[in-house]
């Protein structure tokens, strides 16, 4: 007998799909090196989430063998993936969903820049408008923990409770991104890097400059509410 019914599976192997396919893009924009890195996505409608195989190529990942999890973070036997051994940050991103329900995506990379910051334990200040955009204000610093429990997503949690960035970097570690979904938790990320290099530049030249509250609080709004193609359904109601 099916553990799933026919509207679970479809959600599950969506799901499966977007989480493969999205390494790929930790790969294309040099965010990771060899195996490290994950991208873990919620399967909507349940109590399950979907997360890399520990230690595989990229290139060998695949819908099947990507892992599935309850949000304890266990295995589920007897689905596919399920011989093989799951992310060494599975129980980080296991806690991230229990504790916050409006997150559907994890990510975890050890991107230069990014973790360059993290190693001196040092938020990135909010000074370009992307980054206000983006992030609505700077990337906070998470503490240190140590990997294999649920302690660096006990720090995640504390950290982003607090702020609404969608990134925070693990001290001495690196940073996790979250997000509605996966591919938006993989934009985070990649967004992430990219602030993180320019403002790091930007220091060898001499002090950036502070955005103000007012302007960034507008470029936050305008962002995300105005930036980008209506919803058919925005559409509809203006129409």
């Amino acid at each position: 007998m099916n553990r799933f019914s026919a509207r679970e599976e479809e959600a599950i192997n969506k799901v499966r799909a977007d989480v493969s396919a999205l390494h790929a893009e930790l790969v294309r924009y040099g965010l990771v090196v060899w195996t490290g890195g994950n991208v873990s996505g919620r399967v909507p409608g349940t109590d399950l989430f979907v997360i890399k195989p520990s230690g595989v190529d990229y290139d060998s990942l695949t819908p099947d063998n990507q892992i599935l999890c309850d949000l304890d973070g266990n295995v589920i036997e007897g689905t596919p993936g399920s011989d093989r051994s799951p992310s060494s940050d599975t129980a980080a991103h296991a806690y991230v969903y229990r504790h916050m329900p409006h997150v559907g995506g994890v990510v975890h990379t050890h991107s230069t820049y990014a973790t360059a910051w993290a190693a001196r334990g040092e938020a990135i200040p909010c000074v370009i408008t992307a980054m206000a955009d983006e992030f609505g204000g700077e990337i906070p610093v998470g503490p240190f923990a140590i990997i294999g429990d649920e302690s660096i997503g006990q720090g995640i949690v504390e950290t982003l409770s607090r702020h609404r960035s969608r990134a925070v970097l693990m001290k001495s570690h690196g940073p996790f991104t979250i997000g509605k979904d996966a591919r938006d938790a993989v934009k985070a990320a990649v967004m992430l890097e990219d602030v993180a290099r320019t403002i790091h530049i930007s220091r060898q030249l001499g002090d950036p400059l502070p955005i103000e509250n007012r302007h960034i609080e507008s470029l936050f709004d305008r962002y995300q509410n105005v930036y980008g193609q209506p919803t058919p359904a925005a559409k509809g109601a203006t129409s």
